[in-house]
């Protein structure tokens, strides 16, 4: 960039580093002096420009100036292809084809900071290649419900997982200098009425569950950008609410970074000008609507708020604090000193996504050792199912992907099995067909009658003939499964699946079902089916990766980030009987209980436990210990654990430890996840691990006082390998 610099002034015969040189074009300058110098040059039409879009996906910067224009791109999971100036159509160029990588919950089933590192740094560097300055993503709502349609995009139900795993994906994204845009800031946690419902929540289940992600990647991660939500709160519109961008996010918290609108988010200008919105994208006046020349202009903070400044209707020192956000991004990203090229679709990138997709593949079940697959004792191989084929990186809303390749799981298990077994595929079931996203006249495709029943019989009788079967179901991205703009309709499985699993165990019991979903789904043959994999929407190298697991190359070490009822009543938000509203209203009547803690409080025994997840290794966890029993406020306890392979091949296990209060004030949840350890182990190795906990894993959030508040009193330590498997429990004293 100094180079640069340096070049355009040479060109113009000035010194580019003299005292006649802009302090706001000298990199070396610190960031909050090109700010303040850059806005004093700035005219007051330049300044309400910057803060509202100009395309689909872009800003203006000040031409003027020589500062460059904002251009953003959907994420989390790869870059989005380019679309066209003033639509939601692909711009049709032949070199935006991306990595597409594993689907959030993938990445929070590796329950691995240094995968979430590596991921960021990763989608990152190609992001920087295509000249995205802003990465629309992560996402870190909290998995409530399991009908959301938009879970596979976000970290599960537990807030300190969630908040473990975004902080080093941000610094990962930042570190090629472009944006990380946390969202949906905040309590979108469902897609029916996103646009509206007004979500009536308990101050100590938004501090405790709902918030903790997003203030990690404030405080720990420091975001450069948030994204408001679509839904309300306090009777106001996310996008522009006093009391969570204000209060919170920009006075409690000290966020320096832009607030972002989701595209369509904002409903009035003096809200926006005054509750703490920066920037405003999508509004749906789409281009060259009602005859103006440029219908951008017309946005809530762009000539409506304009107007307002000149009438001194308008108070110019909000619109200045706007401005010195969006600059302070600028500067950060497509301004910053030492910036790279980036790179894009790269074998690095791939391998990456595959590494992450095979740590996050979870192995639910394994009855009499099923899997991994014997390649040298089977010959004759089945795989059942349309999720075997189907491309899961396109669909699904504004995380569609045009991707460089993707491997199906099929095309995985073949290339694995090479000439050594005989694979044969049959659909078994078929969804109906959808039309194509992102394609200007895309034409719904025609539908053809499926015969379920024809499809399952032909299934069935193959089944017989197999060695194994590895039947490959689950969700989708169509709508109304893992999908944008609404939630699924049950927990039960689409396309009559779980007949299909019916026939093909009755007819084959060496079945594996193989489910690929970014959701838990009900499992009515669960104690007929020997072998249970939740395998995710994982990217370009999904196929490999699966197989890698199924073939007993990888060992799986994947661990479940949310809770699989075994109804849907089971779930808290279902329970309490409110989900999803009236339409206009939804009241979080399960309050702090969310996932495991819900099932915790009411004493149900889960699906599949949050935390869950097996390996083709055995591990013993030894007796837990700790330096102390009693602590005060300002003291830490030291809890260790040995933990040993016991099993005949090298593995990795997450030690997961959650905090039991044993009496309080407050109701308070049964545990609550306050730290974990991701261990490798060799056949035979042994490893002691040591937790520190501090006053921060014991505290909770008082609504009368508006304060955390650690309370003196009994507490225990809960060790295990899930949140239903605890191993040691470690008793301690808080005085």
């Amino acid at each position: 960039m100094k180079k640069i610099i340096t070049l355009l002034f040479s060109v113009l015969g000035i010194s580019a580093f003299s005292q006649q040189t802009p302090i706001y074009l000298n990199p070396d300058a610190p960031v909050e002096d090109r700010v303040e110098d850059a806005i004093q040059r700035m005219t007051l039409e330049e300044k309400v420009a910057i803060i509202h879009a100009q395309s689909k996906f872009s800003s203006p910067g000040v031409p003027r100036l020589g500062i460059p224009e904002n251009w953003m791109s959907d994420g989390p999971h790869g870059i989005r292809a380019e679309v066209l100036w003033d639509e939601w159509y692909g711009a049709g160029w032949t070199n935006d084809s991306c990595t597409a990588f594993p689907a959030l919950t993938a990445l929070a089933a590796t329950w691995n900071p240094s995968l979430a590192r590596l991921y960021g740094k990763s989608i990152g560097e190609e992001a920087r290649y295509r000249n995205k300055n802003v990465l629309l993503g992560p996402g870190v709502n909290i998995y409530r419900t399991p009908l959301n349609g938009r879970n596979f995009e976000y970290m599960g139900e537990d807030p300190f997982l969630a908040s473990v795993m975004v902080v080093p994906y941000i610094i990962g994204v930042q570190s090629n200098s472009v944006a990380a845009c946390v969202k949906h800031f905040a309590l979108n946690n469902q897609e029916k009425y996103r646009d509206h419902i007004n979500v009536t929540v308990s101050e100590r289940a938004l501090h405790e569950i709902y918030l903790p992600a997003f203030k990690a990647a404030v405080q720990q991660g420091k975001a450069w950008a948030i994204m408001g939500s679509y839904n309300r709160y306090k009777e106001q519109h996310c996008c522009h609410n006093q009391y969570l961008l204000n209060d919170i996010l920009k006075k409690e918290w000290n966020f320096d970074g832009v607030v972002i609108s989701d595209w369509g988010g904002v409903h009035d200008t003096k809200e926006a000008i005054n509750n703490g919105l920066d920037m405003e994208f999508g509004t749906w006046t789409d281009g060259l609507d009602f005859g103006r020349s440029n219908s951008y202009d017309s946005y809530f903070l762009a000539r409506p708020f304009l107007n307002l400044l000149k009438s001194r209707e308008a108070d110019e020192k909000h619109l200045n604090d706007k401005v010195r956000r969006v600059l302070r991004l600028i500067f950060r990203t497509n301004m910053s000193p030492g910036i790279n090229y980036g790179s894009f679709g790269s074998p690095e990138h791939a391998a990456a996504g595959r590494k992450i997709a095979e740590e996050g593949i979870v192995l639910l079940k394994n009855a009499d050792n099923l899997l991994p697959v014997n390649i040298g004792n089977t010959k004759k191989i089945l795989v059942v199912g349309e999720n075997a084929v189907k491309p899961m990186t396109t669909g699904g809303g504004s995380s569609s992907l045009k991707v460089k390749y993707e491997i199906s799981p099929l095309e995985g298990i073949r290339l694995r099995a090479g000439r050594k077994a005989e694979v044969k595929y049959l659909a078994g079931y078929e969804s109906p067909a959808t039309k194509e996203q992102d394609v200007k006249n895309a034409k719904e495709p025609q539908q053809k009658e499926i015969n379920y029943e024809a499809l399952r019989n032909e299934a069935a009788t193959a089944a017989k003939e197999a060695d194994i079967v590895l039947f490959f179901g689950g969700l989708n991205k169509n709508s109304g499964q893992d999908c944008e703009g609404d939630d699924r309709n049950s927990l039960e499985l689409p396309y009559q699946q779980d007949a299909l699993i019916e026939d093909l165990l009755k007819a084959n019991p060496r079945t594996a079902v193989i489910i690929i979903s970014g959701n838990a789904v009900a499992m009515p043959w669960i104690n007929r089916t020997p072998a249970i994999i939740e395998a995710w929407y994982n990217g370009t190298e999904a196929g490999n990766a699966i197989a890698a697991v199924l073939f007993g190359d990888v060992n799986p070490s994947g661990k479940l980030p949310f809770t699989f009822p075994v109804r849907l009543q089971d779930n808290g938000a279902h329970a309490a009987g409110e989900y999803p509203g009236d339409g206009e209203n939804e009241i979080y009547k399960d309050d702090i209980f969310v996932g495991y803690r819900w099932l915790d409080k009411e004493n149900i025994r889960p699906l599949f436990a949050f935390g869950h997840g097996l390996s083709y290794t055995t591990f013993n966890y030894g007796k837990a210990t700790a330096d102390k029993n009693k602590i005060t406020a300002n003291e830490r306890i030291n809890i260790s654990i040995p933990v040993k392979n016991t099993g005949t091949r090298e593995g990795a296990e997450v030690v997961q430890l959650y905090i039991s209060d044993k009496k309080s004030s407050l109701p308070r949840p049964v545990k609550e996840l306050k730290a974990f350890q991701k261990i490798f182990l060799k056949a035979g190795e042994q490893q002691t691990l040591t937790f520190t906990i501090d006053k921060n894993a014991l505290i909770y959030y008082d609504d009368i006082k508006k304060a955390w508040i650690a309370e003196p009193g009994e507490f225990e330590a809960w060790i295990g390998s899930s949140s239903a498997d605890i191993k040691e429990k470690i008793k301690f004293e808080l005085y």
